[in-house]
């Protein structure tokens, strides 16, 4: 009979291999990646294009989202209901999503549909037809949600926070882009950049499914014939890391409000960096779990917000690291003072402990294998491997690899890429009741914006 009274003995974690990838390159010169996956009959396709948010054009922020909404407006002999309808008949998913280095198009379907699919696929990355009047309509849209936006705190607290930290560097502003910008763009900006962006010697078709690799191929090859390179490749994004500005109070007026939003962070690392999996480990204790320092303290020990969290963005450039809380109006300088604390007593005062690495660790590791059931998180989960240039057997080597970390390790990578005299701290809230308090945190001058 189990033994109540007592929690069960954890066993050591299950030894996880991640599938053969298999790569070819087709005759377009895009390259295609394979997974077999038997699990269920359902395909799931990604489509990497390796530019993403940071490829606008300087004066066009928010062109390679809009261009990734358009894809599905019309493409081929199709209109924007029939594209729509044609997904429905075969009972497939498409999504586009847009970061800042790249755009994912996934397409899922049953098995029996894959060929079709990867036709639409094609169609819907190739031959879209970008037509005036639907552009406009999609415009509209966006327009509208931009407007909404303004009214949403932690909208206007993260775009802030992307422009105070880095400027007129590709990474200063949102994938959505601004309004300003919106009014300006044209249908003829989107093709443009389409045909400069969109190039199969730009993108990397994974496909996840219980396909044979043969028939993939084959059915690959027809649908991706006719995308052929067009136009004039686009500049590569320059990652020179923008300097640290003077003043590092950004503070946004929402008078008579009762929260303030806060984000709170520095310039980061690479997603290359050695220290990836020591500082993944290093921000769980800091903020990336419900037990981490950050949380407990604003949230259980003090009572200023329901939850405060932490975080490395990790890009091919230096991604932002930062922490993110809305707090009640009269804590907000508190609240700021004690995320400045957490990170500067991580790194010295209060290092790491056995027991929180071994919290996180746990954390990380435990049913790491759920991560890779279907076929639509295998199929992310290799786009990965190809945006960041990561070896085949890096998901493979994950768990070995975090629980081989000591404490030296973690606390290394803490004090290397945590600094709390470089952190950048966003208010939204009702600057006459925070700012005086604020003042007296030595982040220099505040700097008022208005909402973007």
């Amino acid at each position: 009979m189990a033994d109540r009274t007592r929690l069960p003995v954890a066993e050591a974690d299950a030894p996880f291999v991640f599938p053969v990838i298999r790569k070819t390159r087709l005759t377009t010169g895009l390259a295609l990646w394979h997974v077999p996956h038997a699990a269920v009959p359902v395909t799931t396709m990604v489509l990497l294009v390796r530019s993403g948010s940071s490829a606008d054009p300087v004066d066009r922020p928010g062109m390679a989202s809009l261009t990734g909404d358009m894809l599905d407006e019309g493409a081929g002999d199709r209109t924007a209901i029939g594209v729509h309808e044609a997904l429905a008949d075969i009972g497939a998913q498409f999504d586009t999503e847009v970061g800042a280095d790249a755009t994912f198009l996934t397409l899922t379907t049953l098995s029996k549909f894959a060929d079709v699919g990867m036709d639409l696929l094609a169609d819907l990355a190739a031959r879209p037809r970008f037509e005036d009047g639907e552009f406009s309509r999609v415009r509209e849209l966006r327009a509208n949600r931009l407007r909404q936006l303004r009214d949403v705190p932690s909208a206007t607290a993260d775009r802030v926070f992307a422009t105070a930290l880095y400027g007129s560097h590709p990474y200063g502003h949102l994938a959505i882009g601004t309004i300003d910008a919106l009014e300006h763009m044209t249908a003829v900006d989107v093709r443009r950049f389409h045909a400069s962006r969109y190039r199969p010697a730009n993108a990397v078709l994974v496909v996840v499914g219980d396909e044979p690799q043969a028939s993939v191929v084959e059915h690959a090859e027809r649908a991706f014939a006719k995308w052929a390179a067009a136009g004039e490749a686009g500049e590569a994004v320059a990652f020179t890391p923008p300097a640290l500005p003077a003043d590092r109070l950004v503070l946004v007026n929402r008078e008579h409000a009762p929260q303030s939003e806060l984000r709170v962070g520095h310039l980061g690392v690479s997603r290359r960096t050695p220290d990836y999996h020591a500082l993944v480990v290093a921000n769980l204790v800091l903020g990336g779990q419900f037990v981490s320092r950050l949380n407990m303290n604003l949230r259980e020990h003090r009572g200023l917000t329901y939850g405060a969290r932490s975080w490395f963005e990790f890009r091919l450039g230096p991604g932002p690291f930062q922490m993110s809380a809305s707090v009640q109006t009269p804590g907000t300088a508190d609240a700021v003072a004690e995320m400045m604390r957490e990170v500067r007593e991580l790194r010295d005062a209060r290092p790491i402990t056995q027991a929180e690495l071994d919290t996180a660790r746990a954390t990380l590791t435990r049913g790491y294998p759920r991560n890779f059931e279907t076929a639509d998180q295998l199929a992310r989960s290799v786009a990965q491997l190809a945006l960041y240039d990561l070896p085949d057997d890096y998901f493979s080597r994950f768990v070995p690899t975090v629980a081989a970390l000591d404490l030296a390790d973690v606390q290394a990578a803490a004090v290397a890429h945590l600094d709390p005299d470089r952190l950048l701290a966003v208010v939204v809230g009702d600057t006459g009741v925070v700012a005086p308090a604020l003042a007296s945190l030595g982040l220099g001058s505040a700097v008022e914006v208005a909402p973007v």
